[in-house]
């Protein structure tokens, strides 16, 4: 089976009823965990971005709490498992400030484990790598938007 394009996706959807359509969104949500969570933030979250951040922030530090740091090996699995949690709902909302708060989180609170636990240079690349990637996010985003984001970045930096 061939896969269609996003603009025969389109064009076909456009002919079907909305009951057609409800159907369809039934069954993705089905098929894959992230299909639902996508369909959840756009019907359920999309009006309240401010208590999706919230909530995914707390869902960020309840996964860092739950962190085994027996070893650099399970806190680096760990870390990128919960990197790849925050870049998915990163991907869901797509505004930057959404994202750069986000990953400011995640960075926040991975310096918190990082300073509890004996660091490696694994686990510092990580953490620098997605400070540098806010840094260079910081720049889409609206000037006072931008300094605001600019000194909780340098206050994790600096922490």
């Amino acid at each position: 089976m061939k896969t269609a394009t996003v603009k025969e996706l389109k064009s076909e959807l456009q002919h079907l009823s909305s009951f057609e359509l409800t159907e369809i969104c039934l069954i993705l949500s089905k098929f894959k965990k992230e299909n639902k969570e996508l369909l959840t933030y756009l019907l359920f979250e999309r009006e309240n971005e401010d208590l999706y951040i919230e909530t995914t922030k707390e869902e960020i530090e309840k996964q860092f709490s739950e962190v085994n740091t027996s070893s650099v090996f399970y806190i680096k699995k760990s870390a990128r498992k919960i990197l790849r949690f925050t870049k998915t709902r990163i991907r869901y909302s797509k505004k930057p400030a959404t994202e750069v708060e986000l990953l400011l989180s995640f960075c926040k609170t991975f310096k918190t484990l990082l300073q509890k636990t004996r660091s490696s240079i694994v686990l510092q690349n990580i953490y620098m790598r997605e400070m540098n990637a806010i840094k260079k996010k910081l720049e889409k985003l609206h000037p006072d938007l931008q300094h605001d984001y600019l000194v909780i970045w340098r206050e994790i930096l600096n922490s």
